[in-house]
């Protein structure tokens, strides 16, 4: 059933109820620290592993509330924007244009990846196709607006920021293209 105000499904819209699932990521992740938890304490005692966790505790109180906005960004744009208008813009069927869409707004991006990677996420669970996510995605991370005009162009000079910026256009296209090829090859 559509939700007449978001144009979205309204089954898609609920958060599930019961048990959250638990990724293969997540279990990667814990082994992984467990294991130079054991390293860190096998080294130095106690104090090595729980200074890192202190440390990591510090960084996470720093991060949260970027983190929370862009997954707020997230949440917002995936409710507000129909999914009938993003599967058009930068749907399956989008090819080149959808890719074109996506690169121009990744160079215009000016948040980092506590903001771009959720609202990646957000697009794509609300219709988009891989390729114009690739595509917005590289172009964010390797020709942003922000970056080129607050330090390329003072430190380095406009003729480098220029330059660089036209030679590193073509790439989201040709990686937005290369993902959705691959991503079809692989299913």
């Amino acid at each position: 059933m559509k939700n007449k105000s978001t144009g979205n499904d309204e089954k898609k819209d609920k958060p599930k109820k019961g048990k959250k699932k638990i990724d293969a990521a997540f279990w990667v992740l814990f082994a992984i620290t467990l294991i130079l938890l054991f390293i860190a304490y096998l080294r130095k005692g106690w104090d090595l592993p729980l200074a890192g966790l202190v440390q990591g505790g510090n960084m996470f109180y720093y991060v949260a509330p970027n983190l929370f906005m862009g997954f707020a960004l997230a949440g917002v744009v995936q409710v507000l924007v129909p999914t009938e208008y993003v599967a058009k813009l930068l749907g399956e069927g989008s090819n080149l244009k959808g890719i074109f869409i996506a690169t121009v707004a990744g160079v215009l991006s000016p948040g980092g990846p506590y903001i771009n990677i959720p609202l990646v996420a957000s697009l794509y669970k609300s219709g988009a196709s891989v390729g114009p996510l690739a595509a917005f995605l590289t172009a964010w991370g390797l020709i942003p607006l922000s970056r080129t005009l607050a330090f390329e162009i003072p430190l380095l000079g406009a003729k480098f920021a220029v330059s660089r910026f036209c030679a590193s256009f073509i790439f989201p296209f040709i990686i937005g293209a290369m993902t959705s090829y691959l991503f079809k090859a692989l299913k």
